[in-house]
């Protein structure tokens, strides 16, 4: 069994549900919550890089009006 989201299974159970599909579906979607995470890490990674190449086309702008 792969990591899985303990509080949506217990909450599946508790409505009902068989426990294998219970854990089949809290395992998928802790498998696109870590998919979702690694893409906000990579949008991080892409914001810092469009504002260092911002900063860095303003200074050699301003360095060779000035």
């Amino acid at each position: 069994m792969s990591l899985m989201m303990g509080n949506l299974y217990n909450a599946l159970v508790k409505a009902g549900v068989e426990q294998n599909d219970a854990a089949k579906a809290a395992e998928e979607v802790a498998s696109y919550e870590n998919r979702i995470a690694k893409i906000e890490v990579d949008l991080a990674v892409i914001k810092w890089m469009v504002g260092f190449n911002m900063a860095f086309t303003v200074a050699v702008l301003v360095r060779s009006f000035f």
